[in-house]
């Protein structure tokens, strides 16, 4: 096997418990739930999945490393990152109407969070450098190509996340939703909405690198 059943068991609860740890992705679907409902919450958490798995990719064929021998793009990619959530808080406190609306809005709603949370965990470079960090414990070369289990080990991880955080975003998608209908909720989730997002952008510009 290209990765043998023991190193599987020591994996699989290792990528769990990080998964279950709250995190700036987990948080981006809570946001994107509470603001546009549980379509836009599940698909912000594909749209990190999708972020995680190019991640992975780049891992494995070498990108984090040049990433932690160059901080001028390390740190140009993060402050890029920062500079976008600012951006999307801004226009949650500052958008209009109710959070949720007719089929066609909230198709656009899930449309426009995957492409945000694809763009979002693109431009935090951290991701890159611990998954290089993490992965190469279980990479054994003398059992096959280690970009092949570079790649499985990554799907493990980033499905676990997309599943973690697409019930987090889910669930706080149904409750936005249901509360949305009550009169002085609809400005409060998106004002809540925008404070996730500035927290968001702080926690990435003052983390050690």
């Amino acid at each position: 096997m290209l990765i043998p059943p023991e190193t599987l068991l020591v994996f699989a609860p290792a990528a769990l418990m990080l998964n279950l740890t709250p995190g700036n992705d987990m948080l981006f679907c809570l946001g994107q739930g509470m603001k546009s409902g549980p379509a836009a919450g599940l698909s912000a958490s594909l749209g990190i999945t999708v972020g995680g798995f190019i991640h992975t990719i780049a891992a494995a064929l070498g990108l984090a490393a040049l990433l932690a021998a160059h901080p001028a793009a390390f740190e140009a990619i993060r402050w890029a990152g920062v500079a976008y959530l600012v951006w999307l808080a801004f226009k949650a406190f500052t958008a209009a109407g109710p959070l949720t609306g007719a089929a066609n809005a909230r198709r656009g709603s899930a449309g426009a969070a995957f492409r945000q949370a694809v763009l979002v965990n693109l431009a935090n470079p951290k991701i890159v450098v611990f998954v290089l960090a993490f992965l190469p414990q279980f990479v054994d070369p003398s059992r096959g190509s280690p970009f092949l289990q570079f790649l499985l080990l990554g799907t493990i991880l980033n499905v676990g996340g997309m599943i973690v955080n697409g019930l987090v975003g889910g669930f706080a998608g149904a409750v936005g939703r249901w509360l949305s209908g009550r009169a002085g909720f609809t400005r409060w989730f998106q004002r809540a909405t925008g404070v996730i997002f500035l927290g968001l952008a702080a926690r990435i510009a003052f983390e050690r690198r």
